[in-house]
């Protein structure tokens, strides 16, 4: 059988559209940042090719040869990477705000987070198929127990990209993906709920320790508090113990929700938005949809919506249709990581939830997100061969 063609096509108009993205949104940054108007574009061309490339090679090849190689070598590789990059030069890492999270190579910046998710998902539904399987009436220490090498290796993980690369973003990811995989593999609800508990009193502690996270969240939640308390769900005591002093609205949600009403129905038209021109910052690559809405407007931003989840169907069917436990769980991990960072990208520049830094697959500005993105979906279409996709 071939490898699923709508997956292919799906994915390549969404690159395609980050090449104009690329180039229509980014005219204040390459004068921001002194450097030729064709600068960010051109980067994103060649970015986009390696991409479709590699989606390529990868559905060509044997899963039976190649899928689990490939998996554990994203894992080990990226994973070695992170490890070594607090303590490389200057020179070979790029540090912003204090985080080191892009090693440079020849002139670009990879980010080695980007291909450990895909890694890590793999590494979930290999062990998951062979080790967890239905709980069957197992206690809730067994299943602890039973789960315990996960929870090491992921809160190492998080231990690396929350503290030292200072992501908490891509931490949530694959948190989220964690405990999805986890129940779809088997888990009981009671043990579930048990880890999802930690996992919630965790992230609290990431965001506490922090002082810009803890900013972050309370000028969020003093323009989100009127709209939640509002819905007159909560007893008084806890809308005013909630009730915080209403401060100056976030000036990127600020600007991200007025481009998102300047877009209208239809838009402003490509390269006729404004808010690109130095009311959000880089708007190429985090609010990135805040900018396709203004220009293309609510019918622009529908059809990104539209191929978007036809996509992650097609992704879904595969592992509905297999019949191997692993390339199930991968298929499904896969789907989610992709989807949770696209909810929450949307959600964080529609003000619905603080801003996390994650970029849009495949749309975002910057090589490293893209490439990530098409080693997974290029994985997928490597076992989509051994499914009937029609």
């Amino acid at each position: 059988m071939q490898a699923d063609k709508t997956l292919f096509i799906l994915t390549s108009i969404l690159i395609g559209l980050s090449i104009l993205l690329s180039y229509s949104l980014s005219v204040y940054t390459t004068i921001l940042f002194h450097v030729g108007q064709f600068h960010f574009v051109e980067r994103q061309i060649l970015f986009a090719l390696l991409s479709l490339f590699t989606i390529w090679i990868l559905s060509t090849l044997d899963p039976d040869k190649w899928l689990k190689p490939i998996g554990f070598s994203l894992l080990i590789l990226s994973s070695i990477l992170m490890l070594l990059m607090p303590i490389l030069p200057a020179s070979l890492v790029t540090e912003v705000g204090g985080a080191k999270r892009w090693i440079k190579i020849a002139g670009f910046s990879i980010a080695p987070v980007e291909f450990f998710k895909v890694g890590f998902v793999y590494f979930l539904s290999w062990s998951f198929s062979r080790k967890m399987g239905h709980h069957g009436g197992m206690g809730i220490k067994d299943e602890f127990f039973r789960f315990l090498p996960y929870a090491v290796v992921f809160i190492l993980s998080v231990s690396v990209i929350a503290l030292k690369q200072k992501d908490l973003g891509q931490s949530a990811v694959l948190g989220i993906t964690l405990l999805t995989l986890l129940l779809f593999s088997g888990s009981s609800w009671r043990f579930f709920f048990s880890i999802l508990g930690g996992v919630l009193i965790a992230f609290l502690y990431f965001i506490l320790a922090e002082s810009h996270r803890t900013d972050r969240i309370l000028s969020w939640w003093s323009v989100a508090q009127n709209t939640i308390l509002g819905l007159g769900i909560f007893p008084k005591f806890i809308v005013d113990w909630l009730t915080i002093p209403v401060e100056v609205e976030p000036y990127q949600i600020g600007h991200s929700l007025n481009a998102i009403h300047n877009g209208g129905i239809f838009g402003q038209g490509v390269a006729n938005g404004t808010f690109k021109l130095g009311f959000l910052s880089e708007i190429h690559t985090d609010f990135i949809l805040a900018g396709l809405t203004e220009e293309f407007g609510f019918i622009g931003i529908l059809f990104v919506v539209f191929i978007f989840l036809w996509m992650l169907k097609r992704i879904f069917k595969v592992a509905m249709r297999t019949k191997d436990t692993n390339v199930y769980l991968f298929s499904l991990g896969i789907g989610l990581i992709l989807s949770f960072a696209f909810l929450i990208n949307a959600y964080g520049i529609s003000g619905m939830t603080p801003i996390k830094g994650i970029s849009v697959p495949f749309l975002s500005y910057g090589g490293s997100s893209m490439l990530g993105a098409s080693f997974a979906v290029g994985m997928v279409l490597m076992v989509s061969k051994t499914v009937n996709m029609k």
